[in-house]
């Protein structure tokens, strides 16, 4: 019976690699953008799918950078739309480590980033006034919103929802002077909500779907992005870059 259980163990070896490696997905064009999605960079804490240790974000860094990589502000998707290499880095939620170690590494390889503020998020170290208005005035980083609060929007009435995301924007322009681009807080949202951030007046708006797409007024207030996890290894991030996901 000996055969019957290795046969069981190349089964399982070969699923954990189907799942955890998706090279079998289809290539994505250059000409489709890079929406990155991250959340802290913070070397006190361990890899995970919200913390990517900075050594880590460097070696995305420079993997971009060797690619020829075009970054740009997600507000500024639309004007590379059919460009090659085009990625767009963005924090969710305004981690203190964004600034302590993210921006740095983004000052040393002359990459841009968006990161999205909860402007009034509790229970975590924040960004403070002067680190905002400093990285937006490198010209570095680009600041959107987030929601004041870090709600769930599908779990907030009509009119919250509203002010929630009409309050964060005003918020954001009273810190750095604009606010064009927005995310969905844990990536929740309905179409009334996408209604709701363009007539708030927002350029566009991202949220966690795990994919790769044009730039179009068919999915602007609900683009894709590609999560990048601290846990992943070299290969697994060169998958994701590529096809939109590294694992299922």
């Amino acid at each position: 019976m000996w055969y019957i259980f290795f046969g069981f163990v190349i089964v399982a070896i070969v699923l954990y690699l189907l799942g955890n490696y998706t090279f079998w997905l289809p290539y994505k064009s250059k000409k489709l953008p890079r929406i990155i999605m991250l959340h802290q960079v913070d070397p006190n804490l361990e890899a995970s799918g919200m913390n990517i240790p900075p050594h880590k974000f460097e070696i995305l860094l420079k993997y971009l950078v060797k690619k020829e990589a075009v970054f740009c502000f997600v507000s500024e998707l639309e004007q590379y739309q059919g460009k090659n290499n085009v990625f767009a880095l963005s924090f969710d939620d305004g981690f203190l480590d964004n600034y302590k170690y993210a921006y740095p590494l983004l000052k040393k390889y002359n990459a841009k980033a968006t990161i999205y503020l909860a402007t009034q998020i509790e229970g975590i170290d924040k960004l403070n006034t002067e680190q905002i208005r400093e990285m937006a005035d490198s010209g570095t980083v680009e600041f959107g919103a987030h929601t004041q609060h870090h709600v769930n929007l599908l779990k907030s009435s009509d009119s919250k929802a509203y002010e929630e995301i009409s309050n964060s924007k005003k918020d954001v322009e009273a810190l750095v002077g604009v606010c064009h681009s927005f995310a969905y807080p844990f990536g929740r949202y309905n179409e009334k909500h996408q209604q709701m951030v363009q007539e708030i007046g927002f350029k566009n708006a991202v949220s966690t779907r795990k994919k790769i797409e044009y730039y179009s007024a068919n999915n602007q207030f609900e683009l894709p992005r590609i999560s990048v996890s601290g846990m992943m290894n070299k290969l697994q991030m060169r998958i994701a870059l590529a096809k939109g996901r590294y694992k299922l």
